[in-house]
Protein backbone atom coordinates (compact mmCIF):
# COMPACT_ATOMS: atom_id res chain seq x y z
CA UNK A 1 0.00 0.00 0.00
CA UNK A 2 2.55 2.31 0.53
CA UNK A 3 3.45 2.82 -3.37
CA UNK A 4 -0.18 3.51 -3.50
CA UNK A 5 0.25 6.24 -0.85
CA UNK A 6 3.55 7.58 -2.92
CA UNK A 7 1.57 8.27 -5.93
CA UNK A 8 -1.95 9.31 -4.43
CA UNK A 9 -1.44 12.79 -6.75
CA UNK A 10 -0.76 10.89 -9.48
CA UNK A 11 -3.45 8.36 -8.83
CA UNK A 12 -6.07 11.20 -7.84
CA UNK A 13 -4.90 13.07 -11.58
CA UNK A 14 -6.56 10.15 -13.43
CA UNK A 15 -9.52 10.02 -11.49
CA UNK A 16 -10.00 13.39 -12.40
CA UNK A 17 -9.26 13.06 -15.92
CA UNK A 18 -11.82 10.26 -16.14
CA UNK A 19 -14.03 12.42 -14.84
CA UNK A 20 -13.07 14.94 -17.22
CA UNK A 21 -13.92 12.50 -19.76
CA UNK A 22 -17.21 11.01 -18.44
CA UNK A 23 -18.29 15.30 -18.24
CA UNK A 24 -17.44 15.81 -22.09
CA UNK A 25 -19.52 12.46 -23.39
CA UNK A 26 -22.34 13.79 -20.91
CA UNK A 27 -22.27 17.09 -22.44
CA UNK A 28 -21.68 15.88 -25.99
CA UNK A 29 -24.83 13.84 -25.61
CA UNK A 30 -26.85 16.53 -23.84
CA UNK A 31 -25.50 18.95 -26.81
CA UNK A 32 -26.65 16.40 -29.51
CA UNK A 33 -29.92 15.89 -28.05
CA UNK A 34 -30.70 19.44 -27.51
CA UNK A 35 -29.84 19.93 -31.49
CA UNK A 36 -31.62 17.17 -32.44
CA UNK A 37 -28.58 15.62 -34.13
CA UNK A 38 -29.15 12.01 -35.05
CA UNK A 39 -26.76 9.89 -33.65
CA UNK A 40 -24.25 7.84 -35.95
CA UNK A 41 -24.61 11.13 -38.68
CA UNK A 42 -21.53 13.52 -38.84
CA UNK A 43 -21.21 16.74 -37.23
CA UNK A 44 -21.24 19.31 -39.53
CA UNK A 45 -17.41 21.23 -38.83
CA UNK A 46 -18.99 24.44 -37.82
CA UNK A 47 -16.77 26.18 -34.79
CA UNK A 48 -20.14 28.81 -34.32
CA UNK A 49 -21.90 25.42 -33.41
CA UNK A 50 -21.87 24.35 -29.49
CA UNK A 51 -22.30 20.70 -30.36
CA UNK A 52 -19.07 20.70 -32.60
CA UNK A 53 -16.97 22.49 -29.99
CA UNK A 54 -18.23 20.31 -27.82
CA UNK A 55 -17.03 17.31 -30.23
CA UNK A 56 -13.79 18.48 -30.92
CA UNK A 57 -13.11 19.07 -27.44
CA UNK A 58 -14.09 15.39 -26.30
CA UNK A 59 -11.66 14.35 -29.61
CA UNK A 60 -9.34 15.99 -28.79
CA UNK A 61 -9.24 14.47 -25.16
CA UNK A 62 -9.27 11.07 -26.36
CA UNK A 63 -6.49 11.79 -28.93
CA UNK A 64 -4.01 12.67 -25.66
CA UNK A 65 -5.69 10.24 -23.06
CA UNK A 66 -3.82 7.29 -24.12
CA UNK A 67 -0.91 9.27 -24.19
CA UNK A 68 -1.39 10.29 -20.45
CA UNK A 69 -1.91 7.00 -19.11
CA UNK A 70 0.87 5.20 -20.94
CA UNK A 71 3.15 8.19 -19.28
CA UNK A 72 1.79 8.02 -15.90
CA UNK A 73 2.53 4.37 -16.05
CA UNK A 74 5.77 4.41 -16.91
CA UNK A 75 6.30 6.99 -14.46
CA UNK A 76 4.84 5.00 -11.55
CA UNK A 77 6.49 1.47 -12.62
CA UNK A 78 9.86 3.59 -13.34
CA UNK A 79 9.54 4.80 -9.56
CA UNK A 80 9.92 8.58 -10.88
CA UNK A 81 9.72 11.53 -8.30
CA UNK A 82 6.03 10.74 -7.03
CA UNK A 83 5.79 14.40 -6.27
CA UNK A 84 6.89 15.67 -9.54
CA UNK A 85 5.27 13.07 -11.24
CA UNK A 86 2.16 13.68 -9.33
CA UNK A 87 2.23 18.26 -9.95
CA UNK A 88 2.65 17.13 -14.03
CA UNK A 89 -0.06 14.60 -14.08
CA UNK A 90 -2.43 17.30 -12.74
CA UNK A 91 -1.12 19.88 -14.59
CA UNK A 92 -1.82 18.13 -17.56
CA UNK A 93 -5.55 17.22 -15.95
CA UNK A 94 -5.59 21.36 -15.61
CA UNK A 95 -4.55 22.28 -19.13
CA UNK A 96 -7.09 19.79 -20.80
CA UNK A 97 -10.00 20.96 -18.44
CA UNK A 98 -9.22 24.59 -19.14
CA UNK A 99 -8.62 23.30 -23.08
CA UNK A 100 -12.21 21.87 -22.53
CA UNK A 101 -14.08 24.74 -21.33
CA UNK A 102 -12.50 27.54 -23.45
CA UNK A 103 -13.07 25.28 -26.45
CA UNK A 104 -17.05 24.86 -25.53
CA UNK A 105 -17.01 29.11 -25.32
CA UNK A 106 -14.96 29.39 -28.34
CA UNK A 107 -11.76 31.14 -26.73
CA UNK A 108 -9.40 30.05 -29.80
CA UNK A 109 -6.36 31.47 -28.08
CA UNK A 110 -6.68 30.82 -25.04
CA UNK A 111 -7.61 26.98 -26.14
CA UNK A 112 -4.01 26.98 -27.80
CA UNK A 113 -2.46 27.97 -24.42
CA UNK A 114 -4.30 25.40 -22.89
CA UNK A 115 -3.11 22.88 -25.06
CA UNK A 116 0.65 24.05 -24.33
CA UNK A 117 0.11 23.65 -20.80
CA UNK A 118 -0.83 19.99 -21.41
CA UNK A 119 1.88 19.74 -24.05
CA UNK A 120 3.97 20.91 -21.02
CA UNK A 121 3.00 18.16 -18.55
CA UNK A 122 2.91 15.29 -20.31
CA UNK A 123 6.38 16.32 -22.05
CA UNK A 124 7.87 17.10 -18.06
CA UNK A 125 6.40 13.55 -17.40
CA UNK A 126 7.71 12.15 -20.13
CA UNK A 127 11.03 13.30 -19.51
CA UNK A 128 11.02 12.82 -15.30
CA UNK A 129 10.22 8.69 -16.29
CA UNK A 130 13.04 8.41 -18.85
CA UNK A 131 15.43 10.10 -16.15
CA UNK A 132 14.09 7.81 -13.30
CA UNK A 133 14.26 4.60 -16.17
CA UNK A 134 17.68 5.47 -16.72
CA UNK A 135 19.36 5.89 -13.80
Amino acid sequence: MAWVDLYSSTILAVGLMGLTLLLQMIVVGVAGMKAKHRPGYPIEPDHQSFLFRATRAQANSNESIAIFILLVLFGMLSSANPSYLGNLALLTVVGRIAHMLFYYIGVGLARSMAFAVTLFGLLGMALLSMSAWLT
